[in-house]
């Protein structure tokens, strides 16, 4: 697909499952601490061309819980579980994925545990690296700018679980094979939690931790100065008996998070249908997503049961870019952050740099949960809920106006005296440094064009003003 027509608006198959998008008018207001809006929509208008709305295509997140209320600024102003930013708390701390011992069963057989099963190693990018903790650092140093991000100080390790430590047999090798590491420990400084493991439901990997024990072991961890702690893992992940994995889960109001690398392997992309032409930003291709459309309509299971099919009204259709060669200035923009994702190489060029854009913008959606950021279903936005992989894919790195307008006024607790388009500019100035440094993937090329319009265009913004008064 050649991506020439651009779809801004959710998708047809929103009006089938009864997902209504908040309009306008109540978009502006939501980014509003009063709840109110002035009735002069034009110029937010113009603007949201840089913030499209969620697509909810069949399978997403917003098409399986399509009355999942929306969170506006004056509501998350109103939560009585949120945690202030404040100067002696406002550090983000980093757990690195854990070491393993060397040179024992032990260590060989965890080890062994983050490698996909053999019948995916064939792909040329099966073999690369996972993402280097000190690049999810540096992103998270600029995404949540100016907080400063740190790693968690002392040794984080696997160790083996000694405690009468039941086990299971081996069924896949036979009786007389090793059994299987039912319990191991994690150890975080002087501490060690008890984590369990079970067998891969799925067997992409071998064995899975339990999220629910890693979370455990991040509360126990998380030090007094702390904001808000996330814990990176290598290793396959799930949150209950009936998961077959989980890539990330928070606990908000406890201000900890968890995070795997181990589902976002460039080498199982085929395994799970990902489509690499249509990752974000190229998501928003309107052929795509009529295409996905067409396809869920001869899918009934791709609707919720619990749905409420409203065929009765007429759909009023979407709203469209039209060519990308438009010369109009905010649609051009939109326009512009395509063409520089499409001048980035080929995805199998970087494969380290494609899994790092996918674990970094998972990083900040789990410790968006922290600010007390509840899933987005305004716009297309990072803080969005999703319901698989690809969906998540799909999904765009950067905050909508309305949870920006939320960290904004977080990052306003500990700086006050700082202006907001100037703090604004500075954020998004930090990010778009990183993304150079990675433009050799499409996500971060797009992400770096989309960053310096939307600079461009708080700068214009304010030079209007300053020339008003």
């Amino acid at each position: 697909m050649s991506h020439q027509t651009l779809h801004v608006d959710v998708s047809r198959h929103a009006h089938d499952v009864g997902f209504v998008r908040p309009p306008m008018a109540k978009r502006k207001a939501a980014t509003t601490p009063s709840g109110r809006a002035t009735r002069d929509t034009e110029a937010y208008r113009e603007l949201e061309w840089l913030f499209p709305g969620p697509l909810v295509l069949p399978g997403d997140g917003l098409a399986i819980d399509s009355k999942e209320p929306p969170q506006s600024l004056r509501s998350w102003i109103g939560e009585k579980m949120r945690n202030p930013v404040t100067q002696r708390r406002k550090t983000i701390y980093i757990v690195p994925p854990p070491l393993i011992p060397a040179d024992s069963a032990f260590s060989a057989a965890v080890s062994s545990w983050t490698v996909p099963h053999k019948r995916l190693a064939k792909r040329s990018d099966a073999a690369c690296n996972p993402p280097d903790p000190k690049h999810v650092r540096q992103y998270l140093e600029a995404f949540y700018h100016p907080l400063p991000v740190k790693f968690l100080p002392g040794d984080v390790r696997f160790v083996p679980w000694t405690d009468d430590e039941p086990v299971e047999p081996n069924a896949k090798k036979g009786p007389k094979a090793p059994p299987q590491i039912r319990y191991l420990g994690l150890q975080i400084g002087d501490g060690v939690t008890r984590i369990t493991t079970r067998r891969c439901p799925d067997e992409v990997y071998a064995r899975q931790f339990s999220l629910n024990d890693l979370l455990d072991a991040a509360i126990a961890a998380l030090p007094a100065d702390a904001y808000a702690l996330v814990m990176l893992t290598h290793h396959d992940l799930y949150e209950d008996d009936d998961d077959d994995f989980c890539c990330g889960r928070a606990y908000g109001s406890s201000r900890v998070s968890v995070v795997s690398a181990a589902r976002y392997h460039p080498v199982l992309d085929d395994s799970v249908g990902i489509d690499r032409e249509h990752m974000w930003p190229f998501s928003h291709c309107k052929a795509y997503v009529e295409q996905l459309c067409r396809e869920g309509e001869n899918e009934p299971e791709a609707v919720p049961r619990n749905s409420k099919r409203q065929r009765t009204a007429p759909y009023p259709g979407p709203d469209t870019l039209g060519p990308v060669t438009t010369e109009k200035q905010q649609q051009q923009a939109m326009a512009d952050v395509i063409h520089a994702a499409l001048a980035a190489p080929d995805p199998q060029a970087s494969p380290a740099g494609l899994w790092l854009s996918r674990v970094a913008r998972t990083v900040a959606h789990e410790l968006g949960h922290c600010f007390c950021l509840a899933h987005c279903s305004y716009y297309a936005c990072v803080m969005q809920g999703t319901g698989g992989i690809a969906e998540d894919l799909r999904q765009p790195p950067y905050l909508c106006l309305v949870c920006l307008a939320k960290l904004t006024r977080a990052m306003r607790d500990v700086a006050r005296e700082v202006d907001e388009t100037q703090w604004l500019t500075e954020r998004y100035t930090a990010l778009a440094r990183f993304c150079e440094t990675w433009e050799q993937v499409g996500l971060f090329a797009g992400y770096r064009c989309w960053l310096e319009r939307r600079i461009q265009a708080l700068r214009a913004a304010a030079s209007t003003a300053e020339a008003g008064r």
